[in-house]
């Protein structure tokens, strides 16, 4: 009988978990980590393709920094340079009595910069592949049409090298999501965060990380969905015909 009861107690436990309260701390969850993935990818793009560029470049002093840059953040783990852009930006002198700490007293944005500037060194480095990629043929027919370096950059070199990058950049783009996990180490509601929460309040951590594991499944097969579908119509064109 003991034992019926327990079980009978930790089935309304179990009942109780997915209320109305509890779903929209998950929403909560899920639009806090769209958020963050989708401005640190966005900002992380802006920053990529002029250093992509930088980075393919034959002079020394601009492509160098450029190289230690990606290669400080792509040798290093997405935890600790949150850690350090979290809880480093408190000693930096001064820095309390300004604007910005307005700004950056909140995890939200320390956490932005730290994915920001992580995607974007990842990002770099596809697309530097992807332009060094770009067939010969092409860089000299547009030589031979007259066009200056920066209209062939625009025309040809970066839209081929766009087509090229996409399936790496879609690996990028789930690395991203997945590594949003971590936001909840600094007190962000992601999605981790509130299974977190749903755990540490029904003892339930089987259903509260099943759950958001099943959110995070299906994010990654929309993303993948979304960037095969721009595969196949951005490479049409290298799909042997029957």
């Amino acid at each position: 009988m003991e034992q019926l009861n327990t079980w009978f107690t930790q089935l309304l436990a179990d009942n109780e978990i997915f209320t109305a309260q509890t779903i929209g701390y998950y929403a909560h969850g899920l639009a806090n980590t769209a958020q963050l993935v989708l401005l640190s990818l966005l900002i992380g793009l802006m920053l990529a393709v002029p250093l992509a560029i930088g980075r393919s470049s034959s002079r020394p002093w601009v492509k160098w920094p450029i190289f230690l840059y990606t290669y400080v953040f792509r040798g290093t783990p997405l935890l600790i340079q949150l850690y350090i852009i979290y809880y480093g930006v408190v000693f930096v002198d001064g820095i309390q009595d300004t604007w910005l700490w307005l700004i950056l007293e909140k995890p939200f944005y320390p956490a932005l910069i730290a994915f920001t500037l992580n995607t974007a060194a990842y990002t770099t480095e596809i697309f530097r592949g992807a332009i060094k990629a770009t067939p010969r043929g092409e860089i000299e027919a547009a030589r031979a049409y007259g066009m200056s370096q920066a209209k062939m950059l625009r025309r040809i070199v970066l839209p081929s090298a766009f087509r090229r990058a996409l399936p790496a950049y879609g690996n990028e783009v789930i690395f991203m999501l997945h590594a949003s996990a971590i936001a909840s180490v600094v007190t962000i509601m992601d999605l981790t965060g509130a299974a977190r929460f749903v755990y540490a309040r029904f003892y339930a951590p089987f259903d509260a990380f099943l759950f958001v594991a099943a959110i995070y499944l299906c994010l990654t097969f929309g993303i993948l969905y979304l960037f095969r579908y721009l595969e196949k119509r951005l490479l049409a064109h290298l799909k042997p015909q029957t």
